[in-house]
Parts: C-alpha cells; sequence; structure tokens
C-alpha cells in the first residue's frame, strides 16, 4: 500500500510491477502449505536479487499469504529500449 492512503494497482506477477508515488509494487502470493520459513527464504531472494523491499504482508484463512514487495522507481534512462 503506497503512502497517503493511495493504494497501487496490482499487477499478474509478470515482474514489471505497478507505479505509485515513486514505488514500483509487486504481488506475490504464497499457498497455505508453504511454511513460514520458505516464504521467508522465497521474499530473501526477491530482495537480494530484485531489490524489493516487504511493504505489507495479509494473512488469509487456509494459510493464503498476500505479500507486496516494493522497490524505489528506477530512472527511465537506466532502462531504454535499444535501437536496432
Amino acid at each position: 500500500m503506497a503512502r497517503g492512503g493511495q493504494t497501487g494497482d496490482v499487477d499478474a506477477g509478470d515482474g514489471e510491477g505497478n507505479t505509485t508515488d515513486g514505488w514500483e509494487y509487486r504481488p506475490v502470493q504464497l499457498p497455505g502449505d508453504v511454511s513460514r520459513m520458505t516464504a521467508a527464504v522465497r521474499l530473501a531472494i526477491q530482495a537480494e536479487f530484485g531489490g524489493w523491499e516487504l511493504s505489507r504482508v495479509r494473512l488469509y484463512p487456509g494459510g493464503v499469504r498476500k505479500v507486496w514487495l516494493r522497490r524505489r522507481r528506477r530512472p527511465s534512462s537506466l532502462m531504454a529500449e535499444p535501437t536496432i
């Protein structure tokens, strides 16, 4: 969830994320049969290699966890499309 009560749109987990207020958000859903330790390792890998940090976690009945990761939006000049 973004600061100031605004909510960012969530994507289908395609890796692009959505942007709101200078942050890029990525939703992750973890099934109920995933242990807490396994969930922590998965999220640590995302943080280490993707630059993501934990924004929000919601636990639903059945043990399903919905996690929102966030990272600062990168300048568009760093992600320019290559020209051929």
